[in-house]
């Protein structure tokens, strides 16, 4: 590519990009509904929080757990028959 060829696509664009901004100044609800359009897009692009995994307990520690405490509800009854 020569640099003739790289210069007018630069005019180009700078051309396209000034007609954009003529428009865009001349009307403020153009802007309002770019930028709307723009938060949209971005809110829908964002992403979905992950649920954290929950670890599941083997049945062996479960029975561990359950065990410790019925050992410390009759404790507990125990202490308050002797009190009554």
């Amino acid at each position: 590519m020569t640099i003739d060829a790289i210069i007018s696509q630069i005019d180009s664009e700078i051309a396209k990009l000034t007609q954009v901004r003529s428009l865009l100044a001349s009307t403020g609800k153009a802007v309002t509904k770019v930028t709307e359009h723009i938060n949209n897009k971005a809110a829908k692009a964002a992403p979905a929080k992950k649920a954290k995994k929950r670890r599941a307990l083997s049945p062996e520690a479960r029975k561990r757990i359950a065990d410790a405490q019925h050992k410390r509800w009759a404790a507990l009854k125990a202490k308050a028959k002797k009190e009554a």
